[in-house]
C-alpha cells in the first residue's frame, strides 16, 4: 500500500509542475500519441521551419520537450559514443551535451543504431537509455544524477525501448536476445526498487511500456516476442498476459476509447484488442476481438480518432478499423516509407515517412487527406516519430533536430 500512495503521490505532483504543454516521453503524456492542442499547424514546408540543429552522431529517439527544453540521444563513431543533450526549444541552439558512455558498441540492425530510446523527463530529470551503454539520469540542467549498467544486450537487432517515469520510479524494458528484464530505479537515488524476469526473446525485444488505466487501477502494459504483458507498475509484478499472433512486439500497445488495448504484432498476423484488468492467461477471456492483418512489417504504433484506429506498414499500406469491432473500413496507401509512430490531434491524424514528410488524415469510414508538408531535407532519414508541443511540430533526422512552425 506505502509503494502505491508514494506512486500516485508522485503522478499527481507531475501532473500539478506541467501546467503548460508537454511532451515527456515517449508517445507523449499518456503513451497514446494523443495531443490536447488545437492551434498545430496543418500545413507546413521548409519556408516553417523555425530553426534546424546539426547533431554530433547519428540516432532516432525522438524529441521530448518539457519548458525550454528539449532532449535528444545521439551515436556518434558508429555507436562507439552515447551521448545526451539538451536543446533551446526557442532556437534550436545546444544548451548541453553529455558523453556517457564509450567503447565497443553491440550489433544492431542497419536500421536500428545506439541511439533509438527516447529519453523521459517530469521537468526535474531527465533520463536516457542506451542498451548496452546503459541507463543515465541527469537534472535538467545537465548535472548528472545517477548512472547504471544493464548488460550486454546481446542479439544483432539492438535496443530500441524508451524509459517511463511512472511516480518516483523509472522503468526500463530490458529484452535481449537470450535474457529478458523488466526494471525499476528510484529516479532520484537510482537505487534499484524491482526486477522481473521476462520471456527470453528470440531476437531480442524493443517495445516500450505504457502505463494504462484498467477500472480504478493502473498497469503497465508490455508488447514482447510472444505476448502483451500487464504489470503492476509499484512492484513489477506480472499481472496478465495474452498470447500474441505473431512475435516481434516492438509497436506500442495504445489504449483508446472504452479502455480497449490495441495490439499490432510486428510481424504481419492479427491486429487485436485486450480488455485490461484480467489475470493470469488472458488470451481466451480478455481479447476483445482480432481482425487478420496482412499489410506487411509493422513499427509504426496504432493510433486512435474517436473510435477509428488507424495503422500503417512500414510500406505505407493504411489501415482504417472501427476500433469497438475490429472491422475493416478502407485500406490505402500513403506515400513513403514509414518507420515512426504517427500522432493525433484535433481529430486529425499525423504521418511522417523516412524522407521527413508528413501526410495528415481525417479518419472517418473513407480516407480523408488533409495536407501533404514536406520539409525539404535532402539526403537525410526521419525514423523519429514527429511530435506536437506548445503548437510547434518537432522532429529529428539521423543529422539533425527541427523546429516547424508557430512561434
Amino acid at each position: 500500500m506505502l509503494a502505491r500512495a508514494f506512486l500516485l503521490v508522485g503522478l499527481l505532483a507531475a501532473s500539478a509542475v506541467a501546467a503548460e504543454p508537454t511532451w515527456p516521453h515517449w508517445r507523449g503524456p499518456n503513451g497514446d500519441g494523443q495531443s490536447p492542442e488545437t492551434d498545430l499547424p496543418l500545413k507546413w514546408n521548409n519556408k516553417s521551419i523555425v530553426w534546424r540543429t546539426p547533431l554530433t552522431g547519428a540516432g532516432q529517439s525522438s524529441p521530448v520537450v518539457w519548458g525550454d527544453r528539449v532532449f535528444l540521444t545521439t551515436a556518434p563513431d558508429g555507436g562507439a559514443k552515447r551521448v545526451v543533450l539538451a536543446l533551446d526549444r526557442k532556437t534550436g541552439k545546444i544548451v548541453w551535451e553529455k558523453e556517457v558512455w564509450k567503447g565497443s558498441p553491440e550489433k544492431s540492425h542497419a536500421q536500428n543504431g545506439w541511439a533509438t530510446p527516447t529519453c523521459a523527463t517530469d521537468g526535474e530529470q531527465v533520463v536516457a537509455f542506451f542498451g548496452k551503454g546503459g541507463v543515465h539520469c541527469f537534472a535538467v540542467d545537465g548535472k548528472p544524477l545517477w548512472s547504471k549498467e544493464l548488460g550486454a544486450f546481446p542479439g544483432e537487432w539492438g535496443t530500441a525501448a524508451s524509459p517511463v517515469i511512472v511516480g518516483d520510479l523509472v522503468i526500463q524494458n530490458c529484452d535481449a536476445a537470450g535474457a529478458g528484464l523488466l526494471v525499476a530505479f528510484d529516479k532520484t537515488t537510482g537505487k534499484e526498487a524491482w526486477r522481473t524476469p521476462r520471456t527470453a526473446p528470440e531476437r531480442g525485444g524493443w517495445s516500450t511500456p505504457v502505463l494504462v488505466k484498467a477500472g480504478d487501477k493502473q498497469e503497465l502494459v508490455l508488447n514482447g516476442e510472444t505476448a502483451v504483458t500487464g504489470y503492476d507498475p509499484a512492484t513489477g509484478k506480472e499481472l496478465w498476459h495474452c498470447k500474441s499472433f505473431v512475435g516481434r512486439g516492438e509497436p506500442t500497445v495504445t489504449q483508446g476509447a472504452g479502455g480497449l488495448l490495441f495490439v499490432v504484432n510486428g510481424q504481419p498476423g492479427d491486429i487485436y484488442a485486450i480488455r485490461p484488468g484480467g489475470r493470469g492467461d488472458v488470451t481466451k477471456t480478455h481479447m476483445a476481438w482480432h481482425t487478420t492483418r496482412k499489410s506487411g512489417r509493422d513499427q509504426p504504433s496504432p493510433i486512435l480518432a474517436g473510435n477509428f484506429m488507424v495503422v500503417a506498414s512500414m510500406t505505407g499500406l493504411t489501415t482504417c478499423y472501427d476500433a469497438p469491432t475490429g472491422k475493416v473500413l478502407w485500406s490505402e496507401r500513403l506515400k513513403g516509407s514509414f518507420s515512426s509512430s504517427p500522432v493525433a490531434a484535433g481529430g486529425r491524424v499525423f504521418f511522417q515517412n523516412e524522407v521527413g514528410d508528413t501526410t495528415v488524415i481525417e479518419p472517418g469510414p473513407e480516407l480523408k487527406v488533409v495536407a501533404e508538408n514536406a520539409l525539404g531535407a535532402k539526403g537525410e532519414v526521419f525514423r523519429a516519430s514527429l511530435i506536437p508541443c506548445g503548437g510547434q511540430w518537432f522532429t529529428r533526422s539521423d543529422k539533425a533536430a527541427y523546429c516547424v512552425g508557430g512561434k
